[in-house]
């Protein structure tokens, strides 16, 4: 079964890079295979192509893929379409683009990475823990357990366990300090509750000081008006024998009396008032307003460190039951760990079993697998390792990493239910035997119905075993690109086996090889 239409490149266009004027692929999903004299402009043509997906960089004047994926990038505010096209564009300087909309090259990169990799270099993701753990969760699940239950639970209890030890040692932290911020709490709360502050006071003693400043000089000032009163009845007096009514000066007078007796009773309500208390009272206050910038302010910070206070006096409580909590996920942990632990170990020995079968064809030396501890992780505790004949990754030739990479994506593809994007490999079968060739071919045609895979070959076996073959050649320093049918293939096959001059044992060779690739479909 292929995946049609799915997770692929369904055209690529390149204009004017190095012995490149102008090429156009029309690609299909399955195995591409791209063949050519040496120089010809393959692995140029490759690098194009990863630089219209932010994945290299080259001085084309334009590299453009037209790609099937569905795109999840609303947040750079670029909607998917039926058909999605990446383009660089370099004239004075490098554009990239997503359906017109440009972005940074790092942007396009980060996107098209979910769906296309580059298997040139020794990549080690497909060797990292999480990826290996999952290729067996997936094995277990598939014969009956629901070890993915297990798995949820678990990752259910590591994430709260992590949240409770994260509680657990902020109170720890704070425990070593609960004295010195215990007894500060007490000191700012007793410097408050001290001075005792009332909302609105300040601007009553600010008031009381105007009063008290003004009292001596108002009490003459109305001393010496009120001789007024003494000639009070000369004015009524002379307005009566005027014959004018008095009652608009009687009232007048009435009214300046009644002013004059209040401000006196002001000022007699600040007889007992001492001047030396105000003034300190205004200075306690002034210091509150200064460290907390006014009094509803000081009052509010009051409230807050009561809080904090209580917190401090019941954090033994808190911290009592943070441990009990803590306890009872650590032995959940250890459960669900242990039953995942188990569950893959029991599977270890299978997938270590079907690896080799794979690696046997490869021609590869058997690889060891080991199921080691390590610390809690979100997917448990387990770590696998993986060994080629004793030796560690790091250490093996890029053509065993390569092969043994093909492997383990080969096993992965087994459980797979869609399609898994594109995948690109430079010359993988260089410097192999026929055999080995071959045998890479045959896992590539396996890993095929679930990529779109471009993959530049010097072998025939391999190009014998492609879904799409395209020849790479030159016609003086121009390079360009073809679509080979049935019978070009097999004179470009029968070029790869016997040089420029092509003998008829060569195109036999070459046809009997595509027959029987055509039956491995």
């Amino acid at each position: 079964m292929y995946y049609k239409g799915v997770m692929m490149i369904e055209r690529f266009y390149l204009k004017d890079y190095l012995s490149f004027k102008e090429a156009e692929l029309e690609l299909r999903n399955g195995l591409v295979v791209f063949t050519g004299p040496s120089g010809s402009g393959k692995s140029i043509l490759m690098e194009s192509i990863l630089s219209s997906l932010g994945s290299a960089t080259c001085d084309a004047a334009l590299c453009e893929s037209s790609v099937t994926w569905k795109l999840d990038c609303e947040d750079i505010g670029i909607e998917s379409e039926e058909i999605n096209v990446f383009k660089h564009i370099k004239k004075e300087k490098s554009r990239y683009f997503i359906n017109k909309q440009s972005l940074s090259k790092k942007a396009l990169g980060a996107v098209a990475s979910k769906y296309v990799r580059h298997l040139s270099l020794k990549d080690f993701s497909d060797f990292e823990n999480e990826n290996l753990l999952n290729i067996v969760d997936t094995r277990v699940e598939a014969k009956g357990t629901a070890i993915s239950e297990i798995l949820t639970q678990y990752q259910q209890s590591y994430l709260e366990h992590k949240k409770v030890k994260k509680e657990l040692l902020k109170i720890e932290e704070e425990e070593k300090k609960i004295v010195e911020l215990k007894e500060f709490a007490a000191f700012e709360i007793k410097k408050i509750e001290d001075i005792n502050p009332k909302e609105g006071e300040d601007e009553e003693l600010q008031e009381i000081k105007k009063e008290l400043s003004r009292k001596e000089k108002v009490q003459e000032s109305i001393e010496s008006a009120s001789e007024i009163f003494n000639f009070e009845h000369h004015v009524s007096s002379a307005l009566e024998s005027l014959g004018d009514e008095s009652g608009f000066f009687d009232d007048a007078m009435n009214e300046l009396r009644s002013r004059f007796e209040s401000a006196e009773e002001r000022f007699q309500a600040l007889e007992d008032v001492d001047i030396e208390e105000v003034l300190n009272r205004m200075e306690e206050i002034g210091s509150l307003k200064r460290r907390y910038g006014s009094i509803e302010e000081a009052l509010n910070y009051k409230e807050q460190k009561k809080l904090e206070l209580a917190k401090y006096e019941n954090i033994e409580v808190e911290k009592g039951d943070l441990e009990l909590r803590y306890k009872i996920l650590c032995e959940n942990i250890e459960g669900l760990a242990a039953q995942l632990s188990t569950l893959r170990l029991q599977e270890l020995k299978s997938f270590e079993k079907d690896l080799n079968i794979y690696l046997k064809d490869l021609y590869l030396r058997d690889a060891k697998l080991v199921l080691e501890e390590g610390e809690y992780t979100n997917f448990g505790k387990d770590i696998i390792n993986i060994e080629l004949n004793s030796t560690q990754l790091s250490k093996i030739s890029t053509g065993e990493f390569n092969r043994l990479r093909l492997a383990v994506l080969a096993l992965k593809s087994e459980h797979m239910s869609s399609a898994g994007g594109v995948l690109m490999l430079d010359e993988i079968d260089a410097n192999l035997s026929g055999e080995e060739s071959m045998s890479v071919a045959k896992v590539l045609r396996k890993l095929a119905k679930f990529f779109q895979i471009f993959v530049i070959s010097h072998q025939p076996q391999l190009t014998s075993m492609g879904d799409q073959h395209f020849l790479v050649y030159k016609d003086g320093t121009i390079s360009y690109t073809k679509e080979l049918n049935f019978e070009e293939r097999v004179d470009e096959i029968a070029r790869i086996i016997s040089g420029e001059s092509i003998s008829e044992e060569a195109k036999k060779f070459a046809h009997e090889l595509l027959e029987a690739g055509r039956c491995a479909l």
